[in-house]
C-alpha cells in the first residue's frame, strides 16, 4: 500500500505533531525523515500535553511502530531520555515499536558547542538556530566525516572518528571560536553507554519499512518544519540544514518515490515563526500578542515566543506547488474568533510590482509588502464544531477562500488542540 506524507506548508509550528497523531490512529508505521531534535511536536490527548522532539508523533498510539530514517540526525542525550520519559508514562511498551536506522547521523557535543559559539559571534545577524548541533551534524554529514550511528556498534572504527573528528574540532573551537576543548575520553564513555541504551532499537529501518510496505501495511511519513525553513526552498539563510518538501521524504526514510502516494499540507489558519528571518505578514501590535497568547504560541522545543501574524497565501501556495499537496489540514482556526475583521495575504509588492510567489533573495524579502484581502470575522466559538456544515458562515468562508488561494482541498480541519476537536473531510489512505 502506497506512504502518505505530511508536510508543513509554513515557517513550522503548523500543528504537524497533533495531525500526525490524529492519522497515526489509521497507520501501521510512522516515520521521521529529517531534521533532528531542534523541532518539537505538541499532542494533547485526554487533557494531557506530551511534547516530542525525535520520536514520531505515532507513538502515543499502541503497536504502531515508529521509525527514525537516514534522513534524520540523532542527539543520543535526547533520543534516550525521551525513550525513558515515554515508557514511564506506558508508552513504547515493546522494543520492536521504535526503530532508528543505522545509516542516521549522530549528533556529537562539538556540534552542540559550535552551533551554539557561531550564534553567539553572529550577534545581530543571528539566524536564530536552536543550538542543539544540527547544523554541524548536517555539514559534517555532506562533508563525509559525520558518524552514523551503525558506526557505534564497530568499537574501533568509533573510536578512530571521533578522534579524528576531535582533533579538527578542537582546533577549530579554541583558535577560531574561542571556546574550551572538548575531552575525547568523555565522550568515548558517553557514547559507550548510548550504545548499549540504543542497541534494542537501531537497524537497517529502509529495509524493514520497504517489506511493510510490501505486505500491504500503511505508513505515515512525518515531516518536521515547515516548507519556507526548507535549506533549498525557504528564506534563506534563515531555514534550517535540511530538505522539508516532500521530495525529501522519499530519501530521508528510504523508499523508492513511487512509495507516495498522498500529500497532505499542514497551514495554521494564521502564520507564525521562530527566530530570525522574513516575516511579511508579521503583526508586532496588540492583535499580534492576542494571537500568541489566544494561540499559546511559544515553541515546543525552545519554549521561544513565536513572531505571529496574518495568513500567507503566497508561502503556502509555494509549498503546495512544490510538494504536490493534495490536502490541506488547517489548524488552530478557533484563535481567530472574535476578531471582526480577518486579513490574508494574497501577493507580494516588491519595488513596485506584484509578486504571487515568494522571492528568491534576502533583499527582496526584506522589501516585500503584503497585498491583503479582508474577510468577515465570527464570534461563535467554535470547540464543539464537528462538521463543516456547522461552522459559522463566516468561518466556512474563510476556509473555502484560504483553499482557492492556495490551490488545494481542505481534507482536516482543527477547532481546538485535544484529539477530538477536529473536522475530517476525507481519508488519509486509500481503503
Amino acid at each position: 500500500m502506497p506512504a502518505t506524507v505530511v508536510i508543513g506548508t509554513q515557517w513550522g509550528d503548523e500543528g504537524k505533531g497533533k495531525i500526525v497523531d490524529l492519522l497515526a490512529a489509521d497507520a501501521d508505521v510512522v516515520v521521521r525523515f529529517h531534521g533532528g531534535n531542534n523541532a518539537g511536536h505538541t499532542l494533547v490527548v485526554n487533557g494531557e500535553k506530551t511534547i516530542l522532539n525525535l520520536i514520531p508523533a505515532g507513538v502515543l498510539h499502541p503497536g504502531r511502530v515508529c521509525m527514525m530514517g537516514p534522513g534524520v540526525v540523532i542527539d543520543p542525550e535526547v533520543l534516550t531520555a525521551e525513550i525513558d520519559a515515554l515508557r514511564k508514562r506506558g508508552y513504547l511498551g515493546e522494543d520492536r515499536w521504535l526503530r532508528v536506522s543505522e545509516r542516521a547521523h549522530l549528533i556529537m557535543p562539538y556540534h552542540r558547542a559550535i552551533d551554539r559559539a557561531r550564534e553567539r559571534l553572529r550577534g545581530a545577524g543571528k539566524i536564530g538556530t536552536t543550538g542543539r548541533g544540527i547544523g554541524p551534524a548536517y555539514e559534517d554529514k555532506m562533508a563525509r566525516t559525520g558518524i552514523p550511528v551503525g558506526e557505534l556498534y564497530d568499537e574501533a572504527g568509533f573510536r578512530d572518528a571521533l578522534a579524528r573528528n576531535l582533533r579538527e574540532k578542537n582546533g577549530y573551537l579554541e583558535a577560531i571560536l574561542g571556546e574550551p576543548p572538548l575531552s575525547f575520553d568523555e565522550i568515548h564513555a558517553r557514547y559507550g553507554e548510548y550504545r548499549e541504551r540504543l542497541r534494542p532499537f537501531v537497524t537497517d529501518t529502509g529495509v524493514e519499512l520497504r517489506a511493510a510496505l510490501a505486505a500491504g501495511k500503511r505508513v505515515l511519513l512525518e515531516g518536521a518544519h515547515g516548507m519556507m525553513l526548507d535549506v533549498d526552498h525557504g528564506t534563506y539563510p534563515f531555514v534550517t540544514s535540511s530538505s522539508v518538501v516532500s521530495g525529501a521524504a522519499a530519501a530521508g526514510a528510504g523508499l523508492p518515490p513511487r512509495a507516495i502516494e498522498r500529500v497532505i499540507g499542514i497551514a495554521k489558519a494564521y502564520t507564525t515563526r521562530v527566530g530570525s528571518g522574513p516575516f511579511p505578514t508579521e503583526l508586532t501590535d496588540a492583535l499580534g500578542e492576542r494571537l500568541r497568547a489566544d494561540g499559546d504560541e511559544y515553541g515546543s522545543t525552545t519554549g521561544r515566543p513565536r513572531r505571529c501574524g496574518w495568513f500567507d497565501a503566497v508561502v503556502v501556495r509555494q509549498a503546495v506547488a512544490l510538494s504536490g499537496v493534495d490536502g490541506l489540514a488547517l489548524t488552530k482556526i478557533d484563535v481567530l474568533t472574535g476578531i471582526d475583521s480577518l486579513r490574508v495575504c494574497v501577493a507580494y509588492e516588491i519595488g513596485g510590482r506584484r509578486r504571487e510567489l515568494p522571492p528568491a533573495t534576502q533583499r527582496d524579502w526584506e522589501r516585500a509588502v503584503p497585498v491583503y484581502e479582508e474577510l468577515p470575522g465570527w464570534r461563535e466559538s467554535l470547540g464543539a464544531v464537528r462538521a463543516l456544515a456547522d461552522l459559522p458562515a463566516n468561518a466556512r468562508r474563510y476556509v473555502r477562500r484560504l483553499e482557492s488561494l492556495v490551490g488545494a482541498p481542505l481534507t482536516i480541519l482543527s477547532v481546538g488542540a485535544q484529539r477530538e476537536q477536529t473536522i475530517r473531510c476525507d481519508a488519509a489512505f486509500a481503503a
